[in-house]
């Protein structure tokens, strides 16, 4: 106990500190110089610092996402063959060697990004199916808006990550909370950091954190499941921009609080139900979870939370573990996710811009819309499926909606939803997380149904 008063509780304390400053506490980007519009949203200082990166390295991005969304189709088809260097070598193993289905999502990844890049047209009619792939509504978004941001926020993000993970907060934290997340979510207490960091930051931080806990042996398939589709929740910054879009911005305080309410209603009930309640609790490494009951020479969950934490920074090899353990992340992300996230993503927006997939997707929503008394249901129900694909496009579908009541209901639910092939949902699939893709679109339905039973009765009384 002696050592708590040393430098192990430094090594606990100062990194931690800064690793919440950094992830997990609001700040507004007036504070950090930004001016205009926008300069009043409140993020996170991760963010913001991809942002700065970003302005100023902005003109690189896009040839930096095309170079590396290349190696990475290249590599992972030569991983096929298994090659030593790449078997010999653990991270060129872990960020390359994938099956088949895989390579081939990197392949048509890097084919869309390349046509994309180049601006590729086939004739002048803009009809043909590469225009489709490029305009900016499919292939042009994914590259431009999505893919520049990404790059910037896994590099930091990833370096960073150190700070929340080798420390011993996820410990500490986890020995406190668990009485709480586990009854309530069927998580470990730890999980809470995954959920406020997305919260306050970004759902893609919230994933980059399930996939280091659970490679890393600290969540089970069904834990890591369940936090990655329950909790890799919307920013505060994105659901101003979904309520703005449908025209309803002075509603946001009562929005949000829905949004929230409706957000825990879900993290309870979808553990409870299939398909995360089929996933086993089986660890990728075994010995690593932490234990649920507290042994009985600690004085209560901080005795031994403290325990824990300093337990494992005494484990810890200094500066250099905490750098390779960075770039391991950055590049896991990196050459693991953007690929899948340019050929899903794109591939998704195709099928929305394009086709009436889901709009037919989502007419067994009509009856019931209809049965709640929704306001231009029709309309609507298209909305309701659609977000599967990305989380702005229900919003701007909805935007044209007469129905002050119904563009609510709809700005509700493309938050709530939060399985979207073009962010998490390509994420999740992109990486080692045990959830297939029939799995995502079964949770995102679960979820866009309950969120619908519970904002329709809300937004009757707003509206009434």
């Amino acid at each position: 106990m002696e050592k708590r008063n040393g430098k192990l509780m430094a090594g606990f304390v100062i990194p931690s500190i800064v690793g919440i400053l950094l992830f997990m506490v609001p700040v507004q980007k007036a504070f950090f110089g930004f001016k205009g519009e926008g300069a009043n949203d409140w993020t996170i200082c991760v963010k913001i610092l991809a942002d700065l990166l970003g302005g100023a390295v902005g003109g690189i991005l896009p040839i930096l996402c095309v170079i590396i969304v290349t190696i990475s189709a290249v590599m992972s088809l030569i991983a096929l063959a298994k090659p030593k260097f790449i078997t010999d070598n653990a991270i060129l193993k872990d960020t390359f060697q994938v099956s088949v289905v895989w390579v081939i999502v990197k392949i048509i990844g890097a084919v869309f990004i390349w046509l994309t890049y180049l601006e590729v047209q086939a004739g002048d009619d803009g009809k043909g199916i590469i225009h489709m792939i490029t305009e900016g509504g499919a292939g042009g978004f994914i590259l431009g808006d999505l893919l520049t941001m990404l790059v910037i926020i896994f590099a930091i993000a990833g370096l960073l990550l150190p700070l929340l993970l080798d420390f011993g907060l996820l410990e500490f934290v986890g020995a406190l909370l668990t009485k709480i997340m586990r009854p309530l979510f069927k998580i470990p207490g730890r999980a809470a950091v995954d959920c406020f960091t997305s919260w306050i930051g970004d759902g893609t931080l919230g994933v980059m954190l399930t996939c280091n806990q659970y490679e890393g042996g600290y969540y089970s398939a069904r834990e890591a499941s369940i936090i990655a589709t329950t909790f890799s929740a919307v920013s505060i910054t994105f659901s101003i921009v979904v309520i703005d879009t449908v025209g309803l911005l002075d509603y946001f305080g009562v929005y949000y609080l829905t949004v929230c309410l409706i957000g825990v209603v879900i993290a309870v009930i979808s553990p409870r139900i299939p398909p995360l309640s089929m996933k086993k609790d089986e660890y990728l490494v075994e010995g690593r979870a932490m234990a649920e009951e507290i042994p009985s020479e600690y004085n209560g969950s901080f005795d031994y939370g403290i325990s824990l934490a300093l337990k494992r920074v005494e484990e810890h090899k200094g500066i250099g573990q905490f750098f390779e353990n960075g770039f391991k992340n950055a590049i896991g992300m990196w050459f693991g996710v953007l690929p899948s996230v340019m050929a899903i993503g794109t591939f998704a927006l195709l099928l929305a811009n394009n086709t009436e997939v889901f709009t037919w997707l989502g007419k067994p929503f009509l009856p019931l819309l209809e049965i709640l008394q929704i306001p231009e249901a029709a309309e609507a129900s298209k909305t309701m499926v659609v977000g599967f694909t990305d989380m702005l496009t229900p919003a701007i579908i909805g935007a044209s909606v007469k129905s002050e009541m119904t563009r609510f209901v709809i700005a509700v639910i493309a938050v709530t939803q939060l399985i979207y092939l073009s962010e998490v949902g390509g994420l999740i699939l992109g990486s080692k997380l045990p959830v297939k893709f029939w799995e995502l679109f079964v949770i995102f339905i679960e979820r866009t149904l309950i969120s619908l039973i519970i904002v329709s009765p809300i937004a009757h009384i707003i509206f009434s």
